[in-house]
């Protein structure tokens, strides 16, 4: 038995039933909120999606869990199964809640507004944290204020740049918030060392200041930790303006704080820039990537599956949404895929997930996978800021 069930056992032999706060792994679980004024039932909303178009393998189906949620991007996931979701071109922070546990939302929070690019959300500890481009919010006790959420500000001196400014955030092992700061620019050698990097954040601490976990990381908005060696593995978005297949977007693996994976002198491990290549030391020098995603696919969202529902060989192995090229003569990306991992920690195989959201042949696009977000019984949430939705992921009857 897991830890969670046996904290969620405990409590039903002390209280004598199970609290909402008790989200079983496995099944999904009803959660009662109160109403209020900000309290959106989106049970009839409806988006504009082509979800015959969305090819999965055998034995998959693709639904809408929600709609109305404009821009969704990045996801968190509460104990009891709340999800929370942030934007980078509205400025709203949602919450979404499957009161009926049917699989699909029900209602949606609006937990803030007018913030600038709220694009990451975590969770920890039942307090939500959010990323805007030069401060990190805390709503304290979330699943009992979403009816009245305030925040205070944990941190407010990250650089206000808009380029690259969003920011996706995670916990990790250690207990702190590992929070990116982005090139200011296509491409550039910036003084500061805090930019093109991924800082971390003892948020328990009253006055925390940020330190460089890794260097040399252009754009980051999605990152992981395995499951099995605690590694985190991150996307990285490559530089534009150097041809549509040059140079391709990465999948990264960091062992340790510290190492430098080669922004701006190198891309995709071996593509020496031609404007700040020779002011940096030799390709291998830096550290390579794990895997070479394609040009221009612009990976986002990564999640390491853990989950019961699919089948066994997505176990520990990474979920990545590639976002979609913006410039690229003919376009690549808008769809998600697994990334095989072996016990060694290198990528064996990246396998196309689901696609569809891009037509080839007309190049109209009507959708474009942000981030994914695995749901305690096993299925996965996938965003979607252009359609403006949540999709769910099911395998089996």
């Amino acid at each position: 038995m897991n830890s969670i069930n046996k904290i969620c056992l405990l409590a039903a032999l002390t209280i004598g039933s199970l609290g909402a706060s008790c989200q079983q792994k496995g099944k999904l679980s009803e959660i009662k909120t109160p109403d209020s004024s900000n309290k959106v039932d989106i049970r009839t909303a409806s988006a504009e999606v082509q979800l015959d178009k969305i090819k999965l393998p055998e034995g998959f189906k693709i639904d809408v869990w929600a709609a109305d949620v404009p821009n969704a991007r990045s996801m968190a996931i509460s104990d009891n199964g709340i999800i929370f979701v942030g934007n980078r071109q509205e400025n709203n922070v949602y919450a979404l809640v499957d009161e009926n546990a049917d699989g699909k939302a029900d209602f949606k929070f609006i937990l803030a507004e007018g913030l600038r690019m709220p694009n990451g959300v975590a969770y920890k500890d039942g307090d939500l944290y959010v990323a805007e481009v030069s401060r990190i919010l805390r709503f304290k006790d979330i699943k009992n204020t979403l009816s009245n959420p305030s925040y205070e500000v944990v941190y407010d001196a990250y650089p206000t740049e808009g380029h690259h400014g969003w920011k996706f955030i995670a916990f990790g092992p250690d207990g702190m918030l590992y929070v990116p700061v982005g090139a200011p620019c296509n491409i550039c050698d910036p003084e500061d060392e805090i930019y093109a990097s991924i800082t971390r954040l003892d948020v328990s601490k009253p006055n925390p200041t940020p330190e460089v976990y890794a260097h040399g990381v252009r754009n980051t908005v999605g990152f992981d930790w395995h499951p099995q060696t605690g590694n985190l593995w991150f996307t990285d978005n490559g530089r534009e303006m150097m041809g549509d297949d040059i140079p391709d977007c990465e999948l990264n693996r960091a062992t340790e704080k510290g190492q430098h994976f080669g922004y701006p002198y190198w891309h995709a491990g071996t593509v020496k820039d031609p404007e700040f290549g020779d002011s940096g030391k030799a390709a291998n020098e830096y550290v390579q990537p794990a895997a070479k995603m394609g040009a221009h696919v612009a990976p986002l969202g990564i999640r390491f599956y853990e989950g019961g529902m699919f089948p066994g060989n997505f176990k520990n192995n990474a979920i990545i949404a590639k976002h979609g090229s913006w410039n690229r003569s003919k376009k690549s990306g808008y769809e998600v895929v697994l990334a095989e991992i072996d016990g060694s920690g290198n990528v064996t195989g990246q396998k196309v997930f689901a696609s569809g959201w891009l037509d080839d042949a007309t190049q109209e696009v009507w959708g474009r996978p942000v981030d994914v977000q695995e749901l305690p019984d096993g299925s996965l949430l996938i965003s979607d800021d252009m359609a403006g939705c949540i999709y769910r992921v099911t395998y089996g009857d």
